[in-house]
């Protein structure tokens, strides 16, 4: 623990800070400026004494549940959040589980891709994200219970009652990918609860699965085609790019057809049909 740098860094990032930026009244009275230490304290829920001694290099090491207030307090970003927690010499506790938040710049992007089916998933394979096209190839996650919005559940495990199914072409290939992917996923998040909980819940559930995480392997590609098979519009070949979120350790998935195509039509028409029309428009017999 950096005592006199941590003080020196808590100084410049509260010394930036308007009352205003914080929720707090502005005040003309003020003689030094960005927010009183006091000011800070309360806002982290702390004593004014012990945040006085922090800056001044004279405190105990701090606790994780101190830091992260003292971070929400200053509206740390995420660099300066890391940074205050090096220098207390701690680790992050947030950082200890997967991130599951999707920043409203990526929401906003899915939704003005028209043409293309898009969904966030996290590092453990949750939808955490979609726009209305992956509702209508895919399935309407809206209509799921969280923990049901989980790609390495139903690449391994039986459909839960209620559950649409939706088959795809690469499900020998994608099984393999998600077990190559988690087995690098708990190497990085050795203490989240949450991932610790999906793998054993595979392996007791999948025969398949416990095969394969014993296999350890953690290095492999992904197709990058799929086709599915639609009730309504039968089956659509896509293009799939999976992009990293390095940030936020997600990826943008983007299932795409080239213009002019018989998929690209495919993918036209399920978005006039709209989420839910694998229940809403069955495919006709004999089709």
């Amino acid at each position: 623990m950096d005592k006199r740098e941590l003080g020196m860094f808590l100084r410049s990032r509260r010394e930036r800070l308007l009352p205003e930026d914080a929720g707090l009244a502005s005040s003309s009275r003020r003689r030094t400026p960005g927010l009183r230490r006091e000011e800070v304290a309360v806002l982290a829920h702390i004593s004014t004494e012990y945040y006085v001694r922090l800056e001044q290099g004279r405190a105990p090491w701090p606790s994780g549940e101190v830091l992260g207030g003292i971070a929400r307090a200053l509206r740390l970003t995420e660099a300066e959040n890391d940074h205050l927690h090096v220098l207390a010499g701690a680790v992050r506790t947030d950082s200890l589980r997967h991130r599951r938040d999707v920043r409203p710049s990526i929401l906003a992007l899915i939704e003005r891709m028209p043409a293309t089916a898009a969904i966030v998933t996290s590092a453990a394979f949750e939808v955490l994200a979609w726009n209305d096209l992956a509702a209508s190839l895919m399935v309407d996650f809206s209509e799921l219970d969280p923990q049901e919005r989980s790609l390495a559940r139903w690449a391994f495990l039986p459909a839960a009652p209620g559950r649409p199914d939706f088959r795809v072409s690469d499900i020998a290939e994608f099984r393999v990918h998600v077990v190559m992917e988690l087995r690098a996923t708990v190497a990085r998040y050795p203490d989240d609860p949450d991932i610790a909980s999906l793998v054993e819940e595979l392996r007791r559930g999948s025969e398949q699965f416990a095969d394969l995480w014993e296999r350890r392997d953690v290095q492999g590609a992904p197709r990058m085609t799929k086709t599915f098979e639609h009730p309504s519009v039968g089956s659509v070949t896509v293009d799939c790019d999976s992009l990293a979120i390095a940030d936020q350790d997600q990826h943008l998935v983007l299932y795409t057809a080239p213009q002019g195509s018989h998929d690209a039509e495919a993918l036209a028409l399920l978005a006039v049909l709209g989420p839910g029309s694998r229940d809403r428009y069955p495919t006709p017999e004999g089709a």
